[in-house]
């Protein structure tokens, strides 16, 4: 299974490789689910009706504006979307600078008390990219009925491409063979290797559009090496939480850039623009150094993606850094911090909200327990959408050079 989350990812399978949309999880990303609560759930405790509701996310990516725009997110009965407006973190930065609004200035309600059954941030582990693979991987070490021990590869010595396996400790029979195998796949040179991979362990024929085929029942058979130490190194994936930022979301086309970007007055290629005569607000007359001495910071500076997934995961925020990646063949899997109140809190809102959305026979017992087959129906309808190969309008013969 592929996740599905990030949306530059999808439009690039339906685009160019149709043949792993079957691969792909059919869950909302967060934008989606979120607008999903708001519009119908929040909606209606509110007394309110989708119409009724404008609701703005801030993401810190551009192809968010492009899936809250998908038609599967629109609703024709009330003519509304489950998202209205997408706003970068970039965006939101340079609207609170034009207001003449600091986030850091108090207010006079801030000391007011809030209740609210919404519970505050819930800390997590794992990536700045939502977590997706470390949530299964804790549900899989606490569901296991016996010890677990995590193994973490960097392929190729990369940070964007990071193979995850879970495996019972070795005992006198000799090694054990992986009870899960994931990886964390960012950035789009990673992509084409991680569909490479895919398509050679499933037999699946790659190709162009919508024109990757799948031969039958080969598509969901993993194919592994009978034995030899090359079964590892050349195993199927399980899951795959693939993003096509490098660095992930925390690096999105739609984040915030330091400083010398917008006060530089050479452009990404280095050459000298008149900003002012091209209508560009400058706020100094000239470029102001980087912290390591260069006059101008590309998108997706490791620098200064280190200082933004500093910023992430600061002690002011409520959330705790990221477990370091435990050794080779460590029988520690990173903490959990599932225990607290504000997670039970939010697993409390989880159920609740399943049980007024689907309405299953006997309420529900557990967020992943199943339900009466009707209620089954209605969480695929609330929390999954579905994905489409486009064909190309284009035919190389008929283009006239």
């Amino acid at each position: 299974m592929l996740a599905s989350a990030c949306p530059g990812w999808v439009c690039y399978a339906e685009k160019t490789h149709g043949e792993m949309l079957p691969f792909m999880s059919r869950v909302k990303s967060p934008q989606q689910v979120m607008g999903t609560l708001v519009k119908e759930w929040l909606g209606k405790r509110w007394g309110k009706t989708p119409d009724q509701i404008y609701h703005v996310t801030v993401m810190p990516c551009y192809d968010k504006k492009l899936e809250a725009s998908r038609q599967d997110f629109y609703s024709e009965q009330y003519s509304t979307r489950d998202v209205d407006c997408v706003l970068t973190t970039g965006e939101l930065a340079l609207l609170l600078r034009e207001k003449g609004l600091d986030l850091s200035a108090p207010v006079n309600t801030e000391s007011s008390p809030f209740e609210s059954e919404i519970p505050a941030l819930v800390p997590h582990p794992g990536s700045t990219s939502g977590s997706y693979l470390h949530s299964l991987i804790h549900s899989i070490s606490i569901t296991s009925a016996t010890k677990l021990v995590l193994d973490v590869r960097p392929v190729r010595g990369s940070a964007d491409y990071v193979e995850y396996t879970l495996k019972p400790v070795e005992t006198e029979d000799g090694p054990s063979k992986p009870v899960f195998r994931a990886a964390t796949c960012y950035g789009f040179r990673n992509l084409q290797n991680l569909v490479r991979k895919i398509a050679r362990d499933t037999g699946v024929q790659t190709g162009k559009g919508a024109l990757g085929r799948m031969p039958g029942a080969t598509a969901r058979r993993r194919l592994r090496p009978a034995t030899g130490s090359a079964e590892l190194e050349n195993a199927g994936y399980d899951f795959v939480e693939v993003m096509a930022c490098p660095g992930g979301c925390v690096n999105g086309g739609g984040q915030m850039k330091p400083s010398d970007v917008v006060k530089s007055m050479t452009d990404e290629e280095g050459f000298v623009r008149d900003w002012a005569s091209e209508g560009v607000q400058m706020d100094v007359s000239g470029p102001a150094p980087t912290p390591n001495g260069s006059t101008s910071s590309r998108w997706g500076d490791k620098a200064w993606l280190r200082r933004t997934e500093e910023a992430y995961w600061a002690e002011e925020t409520g959330l705790p850094t990221p477990p370091p990646s435990p050794d080779q063949n460590s029988p520690a899997l990173p903490p959990w911090p599932s225990k607290s109140e504000k997670h039970h809190q939010a697993d409390m809102l989880a159920m609740q909200i399943l049980d007024d959305l689907c309405q299953p026979a006997g309420g529900v017992k557990a967020w992943e327990s199943r339900m009466d087959e009707e209620a089954e129906r209605r969480r695929r309808t609330v929390f999954r959408t579905q994905y489409r190969a486009v064909e190309s309008e284009v035919i190389g013969l008929a283009v006239k050079w």
